[in-house]
């Protein structure tokens, strides 16, 4: 699978905008609603735990701070089905990733959209603003 491409074909797909970083990284544009869009960044790298290459996929929340509820943050990944909240250089975020030997196009479009779609969420939800 071409990643580059199947991230462009995507964005064109559901109306989105597609930026590719260099060959391994790409940035999505994905629309929610009318008024709602979410950044979702893919790249394909190395997980060394595994000895394995994957695709992963994460998009911010917020700033992660003091006064988040992370026991809630933690209950609520049990609702996700690809994805999972993480602590990233200061940001929650919502990340998901795949091993690339055993996905399918369908199945990160997918991913992709769960995202999107949580992070806009928990966006709002804790922030009340669409930022990222």
């Amino acid at each position: 699978m071409n990643f580059s491409e199947f991230i462009q074909n995507f964005a064109e797909e559901i109306g989105g905008q597609y930026s590719e970083y260099d060959e391994s990284k790409s940035v999505l544009i994905i629309p929610i609603d009318d008024f709602r869009f979410q950044t979702v960044v893919g790249e394909i790298r190395l997980l060394k735990h595994y000895d394995k290459t994957a695709i992963e996929f994460s998009s911010k929340v917020c700033p992660a701070t003091e006064d988040i509820d992370l026991e809630l943050l933690l209950r609520e990944n049990t609702k996700f089905c690809h994805a999972k909240f993480s602590i990233v250089d200061g940001f929650v975020r919502v990340e998901a990733s795949i091993f690339i030997e055993t996905v399918s196009e369908e199945l990160l479009k997918e991913i992709i959209m769960e995202v999107a779609k949580m992070a806009d969420e928990w966006e709002y939800k804790l922030t009340g603003m669409d930022v990222y």
